[in-house]
């Protein structure tokens, strides 16, 4: 089985968005596919519908009800903050151990592929010492890293990709995903990174409505 690890330059850049494409580009190919949102902050129990698990199960063909959201997404935080953050604020901590432990036994369940999608940035704190870099390192899976088209996205890109290769962890592809409302043409900024990010392969994706098919999700795939 191949597991790829999904992360981000940044908190609400389009790592959901490009997993679930690229489930639903995977499923077409009749390709058995798992994936799993281990750690979410900003879930509302009482509106599950809009939440980043529920998108990726509707991707998957399951039924996002909150048994199924649980399955893919065991901890679950209200506040729209850093999950050691959010979890304070309910009294609690998050369990490094636990979501290291619930990644490999993911791993270790029969499909083709897992794609297995972290949380905000790649320096992401989930408690008072360990942040998202540590979770990837742990596995040490190939990734997808995404990032935005927005105003300074190419300094924040390429500090990514310094932080990530410090650790030896290898990017499968790296996705820039159009920002709204963007005045960056988006072919310039994938023009600048991908002339810093050689050889990783640099794919962009254009602004898409929720759910729409690109062929980008396409060439992602083909990377993995």
């Amino acid at each position: 089985m191949t597991a790829i690890f999904v992360t981000a330059t940044g908190t609400d850049i389009g790592k959901t968005f490009v997993t679930a494409g690229v489930i639903r580009h995977l499923r077409r190919e009749g390709r058995s596919v798992a994936a799993v949102k281990p750690v979410v902050t900003g879930f509302d129990p009482g509106a599950p519908d809009g939440s980043d698990p529920a998108v990726l199960l509707a991707a998957l063909g399951r039924t996002a009800t909150l048994d199924e959201i649980a399955r893919i997404s065991p901890w679950r935080f209200k506040a729209p903050l850093a999950p050691g953050m959010a979890a304070a604020r309910e009294g609690s901590t998050l369990d490094f151990d636990a979501v290291i432990e619930f990644s490999r036994q993911e791993i270790a369940t029969p499909s083709d592929i897992l794609l297995i999608e972290g949380i905000g940035g790649v320096m992401v704190p989930l408690d008072a010492r360990r942040t998202v870099l540590d979770w990837m390192a742990a596995l040490n899976l190939p990734l997808i890293l995404v990032a935005g088209s927005y105003l300074g996205t190419i300094s924040h890109t390429l500090t990514a990709l310094d932080t990530l290769a410090r650790r030896n962890l290898r990017i499968a592809a790296l996705v820039v995903s159009e920002t709204g409302g963007s005045e960056v043409p988006l072919a310039d900024t994938i023009a600048t990174i991908a002339g810093f990010a050689a050889p990783v392969a640099v794919v962009g994706l254009p602004r898409l409505r929720p759910g729409a098919d690109h062929s980008a999700f396409g060439e992602i795939a083909a990377l993995l």
